[in-house]
């Protein structure tokens, strides 16, 4: 997707070989134009496939899923991290690891809203070990429902995340796929193809 890989190059920071900083456009300030773009890809990507309902993770997940939800015309339900008062019978839960926070948490959704006849689309904004993505696709199953697939905003190709989710026979849509983040500079994994067919 070009309009987002624009905005990375523009606005992306690489802190390190693993890590790249897009909070002033996707997971701290949010780029209203750029989510609603994104949640028409996936929607695109995803339409012939029955969504019922479609699901993220707080909190980083929920502006493109909303986007997606609102053009498939279907609700989204978020994971939560944290506990709540109101959410307290009922629930499914998973455990997720966090790469970037270095910590396990609880993830939880109510039975109420995802159950057996619901056709579900994970989405999230970033793939790099896969273990969000695996949590969500656990809460499904243990609801009963069917993932149809995942979508990912930037997905780090160059971990093992997307390799593991494939494997199982996932689709996957990828915005973004990142080959490197290595010398400061975000490499696609688009332009090395492109390179590779040119040369």
């Amino acid at each position: 997707m070009e309009l987002l890989q624009e905005k990375i190059k523009q606005n992306g920071k690489v802190l390190s070989e693993n890590v790249l900083k897009v909070d002033s456009f996707l997971n701290h300030q949010v780029d209203p134009i750029l989510m609603q773009a994104i949640g028409d890809e996936f929607a695109d990507r995803f339409r012939d496939c029955g969504i019922t309902k479609v699901l993220t993770l707080e909190s980083s997940g929920i502006a493109p899923s909303m986007m997606t939800a609102l053009n498939l015309g279907v609700p989204f339900v978020f994971a939560r991290k944290r506990k709540s008062l109101t959410l307290v019978n009922d629930l499914i839960t998973s455990e997720v690891y966090s790469f970037t926070k270095q910590e396990t948490n609880t993830i939880a959704i109510s039975k109420e809203f995802i159950g057996p006849s619901d056709r579900v689309l994970i989405i999230d904004d970033f793939l790099a070990n896969g273990e969000a993505a695996l949590g969500l696709l656990d809460l499904v199953q243990k609801a009963e429902a069917e993932a149809v697939g995942v979508g990912i905003v930037i997905e780090k190709s160059f971990q093992d995340g997307g390799k593991k989710l494939r494997n199982q026979g996932i689709q996957v849509e990828s915005l973004a796929q990142i080959r490197s983040l290595q010398a400061g500079r975000v490499q696609f994994l688009e332009e090395v193809q492109h390179e590779t067919t040119t040369a």
